[in-house]
């Protein structure tokens, strides 16, 4: 029998398996193969952008980034593109520029030897008898179950389990598309885009050495293909050299509206990271919330583990409210006239010289 079966080994599963493996006997599964040179057939739909508050909790978990995992080039600059309100300014924010696949196998590789790490693995459901949890998966092409204390989801914005558990919680669901493109400009700066034409979020290009990502989250159901299709349009009539398509991807993302829509859990299941709901609803930001979320759990399981969720929703109370916060300041992001009000000012804008 496993202390702890942790369902996803992205930042906020492997992060919690780090912590907890050396004290309990944690079974961790993915459906990615992120042990050695794996198979790259999953790959994470991310901008792979470790933003100021995911730095902060990298340096509170004593951690620094490898060279290896460092992708040119690094960022200081936001580029703000309002284009109902044909405003662009330019702010100034340091990013982290990574391979998220790369930066997911070495938060892996940190994690205990004690720990069993099963990779190509799908969860499928699980079952409560005797409270005692049994946690059904398929693995290389077999059925397994094992049985666990604890249970926990660190499976994504689409996760498995928690939809098993309370179906219909977040009542707008988003799609996150992204396209590399091959790129000859120099185009040092991340941009952010708002275009009510395309969504009620945002819109983004990143540069990653050779290549520009082209990346847009769309509401689902709301003819994706078509708004992404439309970005890319627009984008062209503003420069940006999109001509050699690379790779294109997509994900499932997470916008809570409210703290109520986040679910930490029940009993002896609990959820971390997006899986829970814990994701910026301003900027779609989800690595230090998975970090924190992680911090927070470990702490949990080590304090009272008997109460784990009560104690779990006390340590997460500053995340919660930072969900509050975030959601305040939202509609001046994106109300078209709020927003406009507060660009027109150039608060905190810069010039930028060429």
């Amino acid at each position: 029998m496993y202390d702890i079966a942790v369902i996803g080994a992205g930042p906020a599963g492997a992060t919690l398996a780090r912590l907890v493996g050396r004290k309990y006997k944690v079974l961790l599964l993915d459906r990615r193969e992120l042990v050695g040179t794996g198979d790259g057939y999953y790959e994470k739909c991310c901008g792979g952008l470790i933003a100021p508050d995911a730095q902060y909790m990298l340096a509170k978990l004593g951690l620094g980034v490898p060279k290896e995992i460092l992708v040119g080039p690094q960022l200081f600059t936001v580029r703000t593109i309002d284009i109902q309100n044909s405003i662009e300014r330019y702010y100034q924010r340091h990013y982290i520029n990574i391979d998220r696949e790369r930066f997911d196998r070495w938060l892996v590789s940190l994690i205990p030897s004690s720990v069993d790490i099963r990779c190509g693995a799908l969860f499928k459901k699980y079952l409560i008898e005797n409270k005692i949890i049994k946690v059904s998966f398929k693995h290389k092409g077999k059925e397994y179950t094992e049985d666990v204390r604890y249970l926990v989801g660190a499976d994504g914005a689409f996760s498995t389990l928690r939809r098993q558990m309370v179906p219909g919680l977040f009542q707008k669901t988003y799609i996150s598309v992204q396209e590399w493109f091959k790129a000859s400009q120099n185009q040092p700066f991340f941009s952010a885009i708002f275009d009510n034409d395309i969504s009620d979020f945002y819109s983004w290009t990143i540069p990653k050495e050779d290549c520009i990502l082209v990346g847009a989250t769309v509401l689902l159901n709301e003819n994706a293909g078509q708004r992404f299709n439309l970005l890319k349009e627009r984008l062209v009539k503003r420069g940006y050299e999109l001509q050699e398509s690379m790779k294109k991807n997509g994900a499932f993302i997470l916008r809570p509206q409210n703290i109520k829509q986040v679910f930490i859990g029940n009993d002896n299941i609990a959820f971390i990271g997006e899986a829970a709901g814990w994701i910026s609803p301003t900027s779609a930001e989800g690595l230090s919330y998975a970090f924190r979320s992680a911090v927070a759990l470990s702490k949990s399981i080590q304090q009272d583990p008997e109460n784990l969720i009560r104690e779990y929703h006390k340590n997460t109370r500053g995340l919660g409210m930072n969900i509050i916060i975030k959601n305040l300041k939202s509609p001046f992001m994106y109300n078209q006239y709020l927003r406009k009000a507060v660009m027109k000012t150039g608060l905190l804008s810069m010039d930028i010289y060429e």
